[in-house]
Parts: structure tokens; sequence; C-alpha cells
């Protein structure tokens, strides 16, 4: 459309010259009457003009003027017939412009519809891969709330198995500890209670807790102090104890000491009558024995005397024992001086097994048992608010 406006525009400039280059008709002077002058009017005018209308009016069949009727329909009748020619041809330029333009758009309307066609293909195409893709994201969505789930189940199962480790941890080292303070408190077992510190602050390293450093300090200071105690071996004077009391039942007892008589120098008689009668002199002569004591004389017991005595001196040194094990030291001392005096008094002091039994007692009377300790509380105060506090959160 926008072509043919241009085209009629410079269709419509081709006449616009001819059109300004039409003089306006003038009206003609009138002819002067037969015999006057002309007027000063005409005298006036060019020469050409003056000179073209004699010419024209000299001419015979010449055009008629311009300023005649006939001319200005001919005129009009020209441009009309112009202005018709121009409409028809821009009428026929306009429907080839149409025409042009009709094709133009079915051909765009076409390539649009094929555009639209794939673009719904597309888009379709676009749409399936989008549910796809939401469905994808919708899958791992539930996979990651499901992985979320599982990671906050091994977190937490994670936090109940340290607390239940540290819980485990304390409960081993507070069992331990009670046990080392009463070994330490009753039975006055130093190197026990130390062994036993020591394993805990060994468990302790071992389970590389930053929040048991203050209770592995704590327990430090234990050990140091049991270190500079002096050391009391409980368990080899129990041994020593155990020995005696072995070597009670093969002691000789005093009242059945012999003294060996002196061999008979008399040649034996070579018969037989002669050997009978000196075997039995012989036993004759054991029938009465005479023996010089020294000192007091030893009491003659029974056998079942004998047995009542040596149960008694065993009762006297498992007593002995069991004062040593609660350090009672009055106790130990009065139990293995009974001791002492008994065997002195009832077996034979001259053999080499009651010398050595009497040695034996008089080096556990001189033993010292009475050996301050200190306590655990310390130790056993920390373990117990360390519970405290892992118990506090749970509840």
């Amino acid at each position: 459309m926008s072509v043919s406006l241009v085209r009629s525009s410079a269709f419509l400039g081709r006449f616009q010259p001819v059109s300004d280059n039409v003089e306006p008709a003038k009206s003609l002077p009138e002819p002067a009457p037969a015999g006057m002058p002309p007027r000063a009017a005409d005298a006036t005018a060019p020469a050409g003009t003056a000179q073209a209308v004699p010419a024209a009016s000299a001419v015979p069949g010449a055009a008629p003027r311009s300023g005649s009727p006939k001319a200005g329909f001919d005129r009009w009748k020209m441009a009309a017939l112009l202005a018709l020619a121009f409409i028809a041809w821009q009428w026929v330029d306009t429907r080839g412009e149409l025409n042009r333009i009709r094709e133009d758009i079915a051909l765009r309307l076409q390539t649009a519809e094929g555009d639209s066609r794939d673009s719904q293909r597309v888009a379709r195409d676009a749409q399936e891969a989008a549910r796809d893709l939401q469905a994808r994201l919708s899958l791992l969505d539930a996979r990651l709330t499901e992985q979320r789930g599982q990671q906050a189940a091994l977190e937490q199962l994670y936090q109940e198995l340290s607390r239940s480790r540290d819980e485990s941890v304390l409960s081993e080292v507070e069992q331990t500890l009670s046990l080392a303070s009463q070994q330490l408190q009753l039975a006055g077992n130093v190197q026990g209670s130390l062994l036993a510190l020591q394993s805990i602050d060994a468990r302790l390293a071992r389970s590389d807790r930053p929040q048991f450093i203050p209770l592995r300090r704590v327990i430090g200071r234990e050990i140091d102090r049991l270190k500079l105690l002096p050391t009391l071996d409980l368990a080899g004077l129990t041994l020593r104890i155990d020995q005696l009391l072995l070597s009670i039942d093969v002691l000789p007892m005093a009242a059945d000491a012999r003294q060996a008589l002196p061999a008979d120098s008399a040649d034996e008689p070579a018969g037989s009558l002669s050997r009978f009668g000196s075997l039995i002199w012989s036993e004759i002569r054991q029938l009465v024995r005479i023996q010089r004591h020294e000192g007091a004389e030893p009491p003659l017991l029974a056998p079942e005397q004998q047995y009542f005595l040596r149960e008694n001196l065993k009762l006297r040194l498992l007593n002995a024992r069991v004062a040593l094990l609660q350090r009672n030291e009055a106790s130990f001392r009065a139990d293995l001086r009974q001791a002492s005096q008994w065997v002195q008094k009832y077996f034979d002091a001259r053999q080499k097994n009651v010398v050595a039994v009497l040695a034996t007692l008089q080096e556990l009377q001189t033993s010292a048992l009475t050996v301050s300790v200190p306590t655990l509380a310390e130790s056993l105060s920390v373990v117990r608010s360390y519970k405290a506090d892992s118990d506090r959160p749970r509840r």
C-alpha cells in the first residue's frame, strides 16, 4: 500500500508543473471602434504580445483564443481524462500490489503456520521435558528428604552412641576408682590402687575425649601422691604367713626328741642264742631313759592334744593374716607373739625347720603396718559430676 502511495505522489508530481505553467487567461482588450486610436494600455503592452495577436487573428483557421469557453472545456476534459487514466492506472497498480501483498501474506501465513506447528511441537517437547524434569526433581526431592532423615537419624544415633560410650567409660572409671579406694582404705594396698589409677588414666587416654582432660589431671595428682607413700608388701607378708601355716604340721614336738644311744663297743656274739639275748637286753635298756634338760621340762602331750595344739597355732596365724589385711597392727603383733611362744614351748627348737619358723615369726613382728594413705574422694567426685552433666541433657 505504501508503494502505491509513493507512485501516486510521483504521478501527481509529473502533472504539477503543467498546471503551474498554464497562465490564467487574461482579458483581452476589446477592439476599438473604427477610426479611434488604441488605448494606452495597448500601447504599453509588450511588443511581442502586440505582434502575436494580430498574427493569430490574421491567420485563417487558427485556434480559438484561450479565454473562450470551449478552450476551458477542453482543458477540463483533458484533465478529467488524465484523472481517469490515473485512477485506472492507480487501480490496476493497487490491485497488483494487493495481489502481491496477498501472496506475501499467504506465504507468510504458511511460514507462520509452519513455525507455529514447529513451536507447538517444541512446546510439547518442552512440556514433556518439563514434566520429566519435574518428576525427576520430585524424585530427587524425595530422595533428598529421605537422605536428610537418614542423616539426622545417623547423627542422633552417633550422638547416642557417643554419649553411651562416654557413659560406659565414666561408669568403668567410677567402678575402678571405688575398688581402688576400698583397697586403699581397708587393705592399705597402695600398689594395687596405684595400678588401678594408672589403668584408668590409660583408658581415658585411649578414649581421646577433650572433656576428660580435667579428670585425667586429677587422677595424675592422685598417682603422684600414691607414688610418694612407703610401700608395704602385703602380698609378700601374706605369702609368708601361708608358708608358716603349711609348715606347722611337720614341726617336731619337743617331747618327742630323743638322744641317740651310744653304740655298744662289744662284738655281738656269734651264736643265735647270744644274739637273741643281746636284742632282749637292748630293748630292756630302752624301757628306762634318763635325760638332762637345761631349761623347763616340756610338757608331755597326748596325740589328740598335739593335734589341737597345731590347729590352735594355725588359728593364731590366720588371725594374724586377717589383722594384716585390716591394718590392725596391735592384733597382728599379739597373734604372732603368741604363736612364737607356743612354737618355742612345745616344739623342738633344735630342729632347723623350727628355727626357721621362729625367725620368720620374729621378722613378721618387726614389720610396720601403719601407713597414712590418702583418699580418692576428689577423683570420685569429679567422675560423678561428669556423669551428672551427661545425664542432664537427656532429662
